[in-house]
């Protein structure tokens, strides 16, 4: 990377041996990989301890809790896009990824330990207020410093296999960082006989210095690449649009989205499945043995699938990683009281596949991203990374509340023997729905179409656009020229604020037409997020009692519509430029020539002046 980053700085071209061959360093993989450690570790106490010592031990209302967890979810999905296209919008000295690292991390941390250690004089309502606003900025600094980490991993390396070393030390320290939290609490209270404030004080001081550390020697010590950080970036709603036209992205994307509710709804069934079903004399001893077997073995397998992805190829090693979680979790439908071993092997089974998509998605992710710079010339790796995660945060929310309102309306009571019902929709839920999902995003996911051969292609292409000459695109055989900054290439981004029915209407029916189309676009979702917040409102009388699952699925519709407004309102001024003629029917009719070609194709296409 060194000498390759050399001849960029000094004027010269990088050659594809410099970019598809070279090695990241072991010293690299494991700055890069590291601050996932922590930033994983902080997730365990958020999501399992915090809710039950809040209502528990500072007594915050239930409602409030509901109602706080599902709004700093949402605004943390909103956020992600917006500092996607930040990040890949700044130009410093120290790139576009690290400045936000050294920023975010050590806030970050600090709400985590003021989450963690709410005053101790704080009661009810008052506590209720910390929770919320810690909650909320906990996530919110999350974000700042997570995507830039995550869009820096594409840009270290473009070498097909190197990248899933690269990413598998990455979620190495994921799941390391998990198990360590997981059981750190136990050890603590046993060990050293401590409470649960002394508890929750000492995991914030130890992992809110530990991710500000570990960032900071990240972002201090690996230099960005010089012609990455130099070239120029996008308006966020075309790119939206063009990330969206890509159709190795969108394959890989949907096939995520799907499997995600696969691993939504395991993490909040497996307590009730564990309890109820299986019945172990120590439910609590049993469920932190089954977590220990899932990550532990998630872990150890790592380096078992980073060779099968190097001798049979990415996409082939993901693929065969779905028979692992689909067997597992079907075979998890004939269990019942006393086959806590049983569980425990099949427990096992589905964490070795669990680990393979760990890595290999973001990975995969990674050669999708070249794809977009060999149409667009841009690299867009944090707002590719930010598609990656909005989705599926939203998705997890209902997810996890529904099965809950599933099992209340059949007549749940909590701490006793359920219903026969009750324990085949437990059983069901955990083990079929999700065995279900994924055969669904197994399906999706055998589309994908780049290959190591594909990908080496794909990066010779940018190297022959990097010269001026054309290139070809190994997917479809179609010739695709290098971008030309300037004009042609301005409009055919403007134009991309629109969709093909938008500009068809604007040819077919008069100029006012795309200022309409926004407005009553943006009128609606304001709409929805208006009537979802009423909802909301008249449904919370009193944050004395739990508003339900419903409410906080409204919650995330109306976080979803208030995105879908802000997207809208930014088409707004565009639209009004092109009322006003800025651009000649002819090119917008060629603009929409080439999209539409582009969608037949699959490729990202982009629009001729």
């Amino acid at each position: 990377m060194d000498s390759a980053d050399a001849k960029i700085a000094g004027g010269g071209t990088a050659t594809a041996e410099h970019t598809h061959q070279e090695p990241l360093t072991l010293k690299t993989k494991l700055l890069y990989g590291a601050p996932s450690f922590a930033g994983a570790a902080m997730i365990i106490p958020i999501f399992i301890h915090m809710p039950k010592f809040y209502a528990d031990v500072v007594l915050v209302p239930l409602g409030y809790l509901a109602m706080a967890i599902a709004i700093a979810r949402s605004l943390d999905a909103l956020s992600d896009p917006l500092m996607g296209w930040i990040s890949d919008h700044t130009h410093t000295r120290l790139g576009r990824r690290r400045p936000y690292m050294l920023i975010g991390a050590p806030l970050c941390g600090i709400a985590f330990f003021c989450l963690l250690n709410p005053p101790a004089s704080l009661k009810g309502k008052d506590a209720a207020v910390w929770f919320g606003i810690t909650f909320i900025l906990y996530f919110l600094f999350h974000t700042v410093y997570v995507l830039p980490h995550y869009a820096l991993g594409p840009e270290l390396t473009q070498n097909y296999n190197d990248r899933s070393t690269l990413f598998a030390w990455r979620e190495s320290f994921t799941i390391l960082g998990t198990i360590v939290a997981s059981v750190a609490p136990g050890v603590l209270k046993t060990a050293f006989h401590l409470t649960d404030r002394q508890v929750f004080f000492e995991l914030g001081i130890f992992f809110g210095v530990a991710l500000t550390v570990l960032y900071w020697l990240l972002a201090l010590t690996i230099k960005e690449r010089p012609d990455f950080v130099a070239r120029e970036s996008n308006p966020l709603v075309p790119g939206v649009r063009r990330a969206l036209r890509n159709r190795p992205f969108a394959i890989l994307l949907a096939s995520y989205v799907v499997g995600s509710i696969a691993g939504a709804i395991p993490a909040t069934m497996m307590p009730f499945f564990n309890a109820y079903v299986i019945r172990p004399h120590d439910p609590t001893a049993s469920l932190s043995l089954l977590l220990a077997g899932y990550f532990g073995f998630g872990f150890i397998s790592l380096p078992m699938w980073v060779a099968v992805a190097r001798r049979v190829g990415k996409l082939n090693a993901w693929l065969a990683s779905f028979f692992l979680g689909i067997s597992g979790g079907a075979l998890m439908f004939l269990l019942g009281p006393g086959d806590l071993k049983a569980l425990f092997v099949l427990i096992c089974w589905a964490g070795i596949g669990f680990g393979a998509g760990l890595f290999l998605t973001p990975s995969m992710q990674a050669d999708v991203i070249d794809y977009d710079e060999l149409y667009t010339g841009k690299r867009r790796e944090a707002q590719y990374t930010a598609f990656w995660s909005m989705l599926p945060k939203f998705i997890a929310i209902p997810s996890a509340a529904i099965p809950i309102a599933i099992l209340a309306s059949l007549g749940y009571i909590p701490n006793a023997i359920q219903s026969p019902r009750v324990v085949f929709a437990i059983r069901a839920i955990f083990a079929l729905t999700p065995a279900t999902c994924s055969v669904l995003s197994f399906l999706i996911a055998r589309r994908f179409p780049i290959t190591q051969t594909i990908h080496n292609a794909i990066l010779e292409g940018i190297e022959q656009h990097a010269r001026g000459e054309v290139a070809v695109d190994p997917m479809t055989g179609a010739i695709v020229p290098p971008p030309k900054p300037g004009h042609d290439e301005d409009v055919g981004w403007f134009l991309d604020y629109f969709s093909s029915g938008e500009l068809k209407r604007y040819l077919a029916k008069g100029a006012s037409r795309p200022v309409r189309d926004v407005i009553t676009m943006a009128a609606v979702s304001i709409g929805v997020s208006v009537l979802s917040i009423i909802y909301v409102l008249h449904r919370v009388h009193s944050l004395s009692t739990d508003p339900g699952a419903l409410t906080s699925v409204i919650v995330v519709a109306a976080g979803l519509a208030l995105a879908i407004f802000a997207f809208h309102v930014m088409r707004l001024a565009p639209a009004r430029r092109l009322a006003a003629g800025e651009i000649p029917a002819d090119v917008v009719r060629a603009h929409l020539g080439e999209v539409v070609e582009a969608a037949h194709e699959g490729t990202p296409k982009r629009a001729a002046g």
